[in-house]
């Protein structure tokens, strides 16, 4: 019978809980999804959600450091589409599961950490030789750099028991 180990003596699966709580929360339905309600940055009216002040810092950002976040080429908008609808909802289900110490989380994870690298890849890529290609591309690097950490720390997690 395995035992169960207390999460006080798990501070990874603590801490990737809280990555996920926090993309959950901020990432996926706020600065996602002002992606797709705002489809063109150039001509829209404010929704109701997300607010505001999310709104014009996103377009702030996207206007001075990260010019691929403005342009929003459906190959990307595909990528905020998962992220918002599969992503969302895993990040969920993923927070329970290790704060409670589920094994089932495991495959799952696997599937997300492998799917967040490969968008990342191509998402760096087009960052550094695109056609939307930034001229900060460390600023960009370093804002993404826990999509590729995470991922990679749930890789390792995941490989190993107990929960």
């Amino acid at each position: 019978m395995n035992r169960r180990v207390p999460l006080r003596r798990r501070p990874l699966d603590a801490a990737i809980a809280v990555f996920f709580l926090v993309n959950l929360v901020f990432i996926s339905y706020f600065v996602d999804l002002e992606q797709v309600v705002i489809p063109d940055t150039s001509h829209f009216t404010y929704p109701v959600w997300p607010p505001r002040f999310l709104v014009d810092a996103a377009h702030r950002y996207g206007a001075t450091v990260d010019p691929l976040v403005d342009a929003r080429p459906v190959w990307w908008r595909v990528t905020i589409w998962m992220d918002v609808l599969l992503f969302g909802p895993y990040y969920a289900v993923a927070a329970y599961a290790l704060l409670r110490s589920r094994s089932w989380i495991r495959i799952p994870s696997i599937m997300w950490a492998t799917a967040m690298l490969t968008n990342v890849a191509i998402i760096l890529s087009e960052e550094a030789w695109g056609a939307h290609a930034t001229r900060h591309l460390g600023a960009v690097v370093a804002s993404n750099a826990a999509w590729i950490v995470f991922p990679l720390a749930v890789l390792g997690r995941m490989w190993k028991e107990p929960f």
